[in-house]
């Protein structure tokens, strides 16, 4: 009895010693086994490859919906791109559920924090429902001002219409004199004109913009974590994975772009800004990698704080603006046949980026 209770002891003592600098050697990265694994100049390899390939991924999926001015198929006006974007929209809200929201978690929830106020208060779940909160006002905010500086104006262009009297036919009039209760012309309904009328160019370009910010955010954060990285063990996988994860997420973004009609500068400055952030965050890791950690208290604070704050914005963008606006489109909601479609494709955008978590 006495030599086990000896033995329990120093069992208890020696835990005792060796939790802490296990505990330690995680949140410091002294761990000799991994450091094993480390071969810098292996993974620099793979780092220039994932540049490569995550910026031709990315500027082939943002720049797909330009081409429905030569494929029918991907014209805005078709059903079928409505599918289209269904499943970048799918993409896109798997994208905050299931790879940034629970990534931020584990972040903020690190055993490198202090326990508080870290693991006193649930900051993840906070960040990120205040995220979508100011999401939801500046866009709110900014379709209202737009929407009255675009009225403010439009007394003039009536009577302007009024004095050329029927030179101007078809569905212009309809656009100018809405206001006032009139409609000449053409009676097409109104949610067929698509984003021809200058109030669904706002909503838009205000929705392109700041689901563009959403998953700027977001590309930085993951390329900083790959460029820091020394293993070519968990390289490997995510090139494959960050790739196809930023070919679906630009094709949902391109679509936006597409739909807002900006002019040719703007538009290629909102597809190179994609383009570029994943990469640029990947060498801004590599330069940082010697004396990043990133388990230190600082970087995951500032890495769960920004992904938090985009997974509400992407969350909010894929819910309200992507999905909504289009499912309760009049012109979805009276053809079974494409509601039945953009169903099944938004499940599959949706378990496609699910299935990409297992790697990325």
């Amino acid at each position: 009895n006495c030599s086990h209770n000896i033995t329990m002891k120093m069992l208890v003592c020696l835990l005792l010693v060796v939790l802490p600098i296990i505990v330690l050697g995680e949140c410091t990265h002294a761990d000799t086994a991994e450091a094993e694994q480390h071969n810098r100049s292996k993974s620099l390899k793979y780092k220039i490859a994932a540049i490569i390939s995550i910026l031709v991924a990315g500027g082939i999926g943002v720049s797909l919906p330009r081409l429905g001015k030569k494929a029918e198929a991907l014209n805005p006006e078709n059903d079928v791109f409505f599918m289209i974007k269904a499943f970048a929209a799918g993409v896109i809200l798997a994208t905050g559920f299931v790879h940034v929201l629970p990534e931020a978690f584990d972040t903020l929830t690190s055993p490198c924090l202090k326990e508080t106020p870290w693991k006193t208060f649930p900051f993840t779940g906070f960040i990120a429902m205040m995220s979508a909160i100011g999401t939801m006002m500046v866009d709110s905010f900014a379709t209202s001002y737009y929407k009255r500086l675009h009225f403010n104006k439009k007394p003039k262009q009536v009577n302007v219409d009024e004095e050329k009297g029927d030179e101007h036919g078809g569905h212009l009039h309809i656009h100018t004199h809405a206001t006032n209760g009139h409609a000449h012309g053409s009676s097409t309904p109104s949610y067929e004109l698509g984003p021809s009328d200058p109030s669904d160019l706002t909503r838009h370009r205000i929705i392109s913009q700041v689901l563009e910010l959403g998953i700027v955010v977001h590309s930085v954060i993951i390329g900083i974590s790959l460029g820091t990285s020394e293993s070519p063990k968990t390289i490997k996988p995510l090139i494959a994975a960050l790739s196809f994860h930023q070919f679906f997420e630009g094709m949902g973004l391109g679509g936006c772009i597409s739909q807002a009609k900006f002019k040719t500068l703007s538009r290629a400055i909102m597809a190179l800004s994609f383009s570029l952030t994943t990469p640029i965050g990947i060498m801004i890791g590599i330069g940082m990698s010697g004396v990043y950690y990133k388990n230190s208290s600082t970087a995951l604070v500032v890495e769960g704080t920004f992904n938090s704050a985009s997974a509400g914005i992407l969350i909010y963008m894929a819910l309200v603006d992507l999905l909504a606006a289009d499912f309760m489109n009049p012109r979805m909601q009276s053809n079974a046949r494409l509601q039945l479609g953009a169903n099944l494709s938004l499940l599959l955008g949706a378990g496609c980026m699910a299935v990409l978590a297992m790697w990325a």
